[in-house]
């Protein structure tokens, strides 16, 4: 199995979760819980804002009425902010919802690194500030939720070389930072071109599980996808061809920008893999128009909430159900 600092390193065909027969296929619902930011300008320590927040009510209703069971990965903004703790804390003190954190270390106290593309992937820190980060985030959730939290994301997906054993000491247990097949060491963050995706174990004692963001690669090059798509960065229109020939796809399990349609083909082929857990995921600033790329107007939100309804509608007709954080750590366990 895999070192315990292997987030980084694809791990071996041993470190796979094995999930009980009674679990089945699944399906787990994650929010980027998150200021509101400009993604294209210079990253900044307080031009944020928080208008979208009370948007959450609606969402975790929604939620609720078609099934889903949202983890809310809740960075520093919003775990100091009264209201999102509430509308989060109580949908899950209610079993509704599970809570989670996310480190975007640009607005995390303490300050003191430079502001930076590279130092925005938490991981990129050096280990005594990133832990430092980590920590005062981890006591800011507990203070706000009553407990502490269970599950990680490194913000931007930025996990580093000394991110599993952080987690492991503060009692994590589940890991959710690898995006299955995508590379952003092009800005130097971390390249997950070979990770499965299917859930993993972290260290050989079992006490850390990995819960990949899902994403799978369709068409006719489809099991040479990750090949092509490092050749991409040096021939940038290579990838673009092969998409728009329907040779290769790749497809990632989240509303903002992705069809539904395109989407049910990527459910069709992890489901026909046999993947245990398919994870999506979204921004929760996407809730409301006009703070993310995917939602600019109010057109765009509503199209977010029809295709989690479509989505979902067809995951169980495929017999994918919801589940929690503790359902997967029991069932792997």
């Amino acid at each position: 199995m895999a070192p315990l600092d292997s987030i980084l390193t694809p791990p071996g065909p041993d470190a796979k979760a094995r999930f009980s027969s009674e679990f089945g296929q699944r399906v787990l619902l994650t929010i980027d819980t998150e200021e509101e930011f400009d993604w294209y300008a210079p990253f900044t320590r307080d031009q944020h804002a928080m208008t979208h927040v009370p948007r959450i009510t609606e969402f975790q209703q929604f939620c609720e009425g078609i099934g889903a069971h949202p983890v809310y990965l809740v960075d520093w903004p919003i775990a100091n902010n009264p209201q999102a703790v509430e509308i989060i804390g109580d949908a899950a003190r209610r079993g509704a919802a599970d809570i989670g954190i996310q480190l975007h270390p640009w607005v995390n106290p303490p300050f003191g690194e430079e502001l930076s593309i590279r130092n925005s992937y938490p991981g990129n820190l050096p280990p005594e500030i990133e832990a430092t980060k980590f920590m005062m985030l981890c006591d800011r959730f507990e203070k706000a939720f009553g407990f502490a939290p269970l599950v990680y994301r490194a913000g931007r997906y930025g996990a580093g070389p000394n991110t599993a054993s952080l987690l492991r000491k503060a009692g994590i247990a589940v890991d959710t930072s690898v995006r299955s097949i995508f590379d952003y060491s092009a800005q130097g963050g971390p390249d997950y071109s070979n990770h499965p995706i299917a859930p993993y174990w972290l260290n050989e004692d079992k006490s850390l599980l990995e819960v990949p963001l899902t994403s799978v690669f369709s068409g006719l090059f489809r099991p040479i996808g990750p090949q092509l798509h490092r050749a991409q960065r040096f021939v940038p229109a290579l990838f673009a061809g092969f998409s728009r020939l329907s040779l290769l796809e790749r497809i990632a399990f989240t509303p903002e920008g992705v069809a539904i349609e395109e989407v049910r083909r990527g459910f069709d082929i992890a489901l026909d893999q046999g993947v245990s857990v398919l994870t999506l995921s979204l921004h929760s600033p996407s809730l409301a128009p006009g703070h993310t790329v995917y939602s600019r107007d109010p057109a765009q939100v509503e199209g977010i909430y029809h295709w989690l309804a479509e989505a979902y509608a067809y995951l169980a007709a495929r017999g994918a159900r919801s589940c929690t954080i503790n359902d997967i750590l029991e069932a792997a366990r």
